[in-house]
């Protein structure tokens, strides 16, 4: 299953600078003027899991003393595309900056991650429209931190999303004849976001999203909300605070939104895996940034991994929270489904305490299922498929 994420926002609120430090590579442009970025970076990172890590010291462990393999199996884990979008400021819908031809980019993603700017530096110039810098946020306040000047950002990239999508909602009613049931479902639509309400806040039946399914709607995509802070706000005792903050600031969930400082994050994409967990825990953070906004990715869309373990490899599967056996079977290779017979499962806590298969198996730890088993996160399993 592939998951995309397309990080958008205003210009200069930190988007290239997260997507490098999510490469750990210097792949987008990063410069202090609007539009560095003039074409979508895309880059695939992996998914962090460190149950693959533990899998693999397992089925080396498990490897008879008399086998000649000498290298633990590769680890494969599920992987994230993240696509770095340039900025997009008032009039995009229209075609003002970049225009359209990046608001199309938006409609290939699975989730949108807004970054918001919410630190401090009066030498990043702040950006609405494609003509005028302004002063940063926080000057555009009254007194309490960047607060007017994050909603103001945020709403003025969701509205240009909306009117977007109302747009391409318009061209396709218009196109349609009077005795179509889809023309009925597309006015209402037009209605309500004429109201500038965003397509995933419309009450909207099965049919009616099923219906409209073909014209990938900005504002109908999940929407994580990245609040990019300064150095100083990045610590586990600041993080929650500043979470509440910015949830009724901007009249969302608390589990819409992500926390981080792009700048602490590039910084930590230079360093060793052991010298990034040191830092991290000097900010008394279990999770990088990107850790938490994939995590995140994965609940919004409602996603799971299953996992599979043996001497030729130690893989990570992306599954829906919800599929069974088969449609994961399905995710290995399209004739699994046609040619199941059974899964063998495990669960990831037992694997570990029985030391792999075999003293799982020996435990009774080992049960087979059926095409209908649900899949849950963390299960192990091996699939028996017939000829």
């Amino acid at each position: 299953m592939n998951l995309s994420i397309g990080i958008v926002g205003l210009p200069n609120v930190g988007k290239s600078t997260l997507f490098n430090a999510l490469l750990k590579k210097q792949q987008a442009l990063v410069a202090n003027y609007p539009f560095a970025t003039i074409e979508p970076n895309v880059g695939v990172v992996a998914v962090p899991d460190d149950r693959l890590i533990k899998l693999q010291e397992i089925t080396m462990e498990s490897i008879p003393s008399t086998s000649l393999r000498v290298s633990p199996p590769p680890i494969i884990p599920a992987t994230v595309r993240f696509v770095d979008i340039a900025g997009l400021v008032k009039g995009a819908s229209e075609g003002a900056g970049l225009g359209n031809k990046f608001l199309s980019h938006i409609r290939e993603v699975s989730v949108i991650a807004h970054v918001v700017r919410a630190f401090e530096n009066p030498d990043v110039l702040w950006y609405q429209d494609e003509k005028e810098a302004r002063l940063p946020a926080p000057e555009r306040s009254d007194g309490e931190q960047g607060s007017v000047g994050v909603r103001e950002d945020y709403e003025t990239v969701n509205t240009e999303l909306a009117l977007a999508d109302l747009q391409s909602l318009q061209n396709q009613e218009s196109r349609i004849k009077n005795n179509d049931p889809k023309k009925a479902i597309l006015q209402k639509l037009i209605t309500e976001m004429n109201k500038e309400i965003s397509a995933r806040k419309i009450d909207l039946t099965g049919e009616e999203k099923e219906a409209i399914r073909d014209l990938f709607l900005l504002t109908a995509k999940s929407e994580i909300i990245v609040l990019n802070v300064e150095e100083l706000d990045y610590k586990s005792e600041k993080i929650q605070s500043i979470t509440e903050q910015y949830s009724k600031l901007l009249e969302v969930s608390s589990q819409k939104l992500v926390v981080i400082s792009a700048k602490i994050e590039s910084e930590l994409a230079s360093l060793s895996d052991e010298e990034q967990k040191e830092y991290l825990r000097d900010l008394g953070l279990e999770k990088s940034g990107l850790e938490r906004l994939i995590q995140k990715a994965y609940e919004e869309l409602g996603l799971i991994s299953f996992l599979t373990c043996g001497e030729k490899e130690v893989k990570a599967w992306t599954v829906r929270f919800g599929s069974t056996s088969l449609t994961a079977a399905g995710e290995i290779h399209t004739d699994f489904t046609r040619k199941f017979i059974k899964a063998e499962v495990v669960s990831y806590a037992d694997f570990v305490e029985f030391g792999g298969w075999k003293g799982s198996r020996e435990h009774g730890r080992a049960r087979l299922e059926g095409r209908e088993y649900v899949v849950r996160d963390g299960d192990i399993i091996e699939f028996k498929i017939g000829t």
